[in-house]
């Protein structure tokens, strides 16, 4: 679907946002995907296994699932998508799978990816495993402690797992080891980007492949409700995949309010957050132009969030767009609000979210609604992975 205010321009930006700030040895690499990426992509032999696998692989489509309790709780008709239920346990896997395709076309024999919660982690081994291609995944080291079960996984399907221990030692540490693997191995390398972040043709790129979200969502909704427009589309945002996925296919329907959830972490202003919309500035962060957290001379500050999927300090360039022309509302939710909606969902629906997730989840508590409302929510994960983290904090 083309999008008439919000799609990619040739030259790869999102109004002010996008581009590809990149090192002069990462040109040919990038270049060789813009050059190839739409057409493989819309190749039928390419499309069909697409599909099959997101279908029979993956699991799709994910159910679009009314929380009855939940509804009744806050006084609308809340549904949740649930990209939980997916293969791997996360929204990751569309993108990876689409991106696996596109790497055995080009020809690429070793993959490569940052991860900071993980998922992305498991979703690239995974699709690695699959193909039988070399994994090869960047994790910070304080993330690699904080998700070991992740880790774990990774391993059992054949990745080599390398910690990141400069900076923060978390996912924008990763990142930047991830992009120095790829100018040290340009031809046989691709390197499977997580998020709508990253040097063009990347962030339409993994927004292309995530959109399979909405497109399912408003099916749905039709069989649900009669009509493919609910009232307010909520998701979490830390690089802001899944959001994009979520948001996709709403962008044009201006009836449909989109809200953003960010981690504000101990607070917006505590020093201790990763609430980038709130505080950021623009600027160019991992190969793009977009909003970032920095210094006054233009240091990337240290993000915080408890979810370690969402402590990055920027935004994809298409949010930064959508956040400038104030399509998207972005709101910023604290790690104790996340924790309480984490608590409340598993309580209620009897479906333990991902930390992630539960930020979006928490925005419920702030919105008022009429009684007629349709509310549908990206559960982009679950929450396994981050039980040793509930059991610490709620002293289970």
């Amino acid at each position: 679907m083309a999008h008439t205010n919000y799609r990619v321009t040739e030259k790869g930006y999102y109004g002010d946002f996008g581009g590809a700030y990149i090192p002069e040895m990462l040109y040919p690499n990038i270049e060789e995907l813009r050059n190839n990426y739409l057409n493989i992509i819309a190749q039928p032999d390419f499309q069909a296994e697409f599909q099959s696998l997101l279908k029979d692989y993956v699991g799709r489509p994910s159910p679009l699932y009314l929380a009855k309790r939940l509804s009744e709780k806050y006084g609308a008709t809340i549904f949740l998508k649930r990209e939980d239920l997916n293969h791997t346990g996360a929204h990751k896997i569309n993108n990876t799978v689409g991106q696996i395709l596109l790497a055995e076309k080009l020809g690429k024999k070793r993959i490569i990816a940052e991860t900071g919660a993980g998922q992305h982690g498991v979703a690239t081994a995974t699709v690695c495993a699959l193909k039988g291609l070399e994994c090869i995944i960047y994790m910070g080291e304080v993330d690699i402690e904080r998700q070991a079960p992740n880790v774990a996984r990774m391993k059992m399907m054949g990745a080599t797992v390398i910690p990141a221990t400069s900076g923060s030692k978390t996912l924008k540490d990763a990142t930047n080891e991830a992009m120095r693997d790829w100018i040290n191995n340009p031809v046989d390398t691709h390197y499977i980007i997580g998020s709508v972040v990253g040097p063009h043709p990347y962030p339409e790129m993994v927004s292309r492949f995530q959109s399979i979200i909405s497109e399912e969502t408003k099916k749905q909704l039709v069989e649900h409700t009669g009509s493919p427009s609910p009232d307010y589309v909520l998701a979490c945002v830390g690089g802001g995949s899944n959001a994009m996925g979520m948001f996709y296919h709403f962008l044009d329907d201006e009836h449909v309010r989109l809200i953003a959830a960010e981690a504000a972490g101990l607070g917006v202003n505590s020093g201790h957050s990763a609430a980038t919309s709130v505080l950021g500035k623009e600027g160019v962060l991992h190969g793009s132009r977009t909003i970032l957290m920095q210094t006054e001379d233009g240091q990337v500050i240290e993000p915080y969030s408890i979810s370690a999927g969402l402590d990055y300090p920027g935004i994809g360039p298409q949010h930064a767009h959508l956040h400038k022309t104030k399509r998207v509302e972005y709101v910023s939710i604290t790690d104790a609000e996340a924790m309480d909606a984490s608590l409340l969902l598993s309580q209620l629906e009897g479906i333990i979210p991902a930390i992630e997730s539960a930020h979006a989840l928490a925005q419920l508590e702030k919105m008022t609604f009429k009684g007629d409302e349709i509310v549908v929510i990206c559960l982009s994960g679950r929450g396994d992975k981050d039980l040793n983290t509930f059991m610490k904090y709620f002293n289970l």
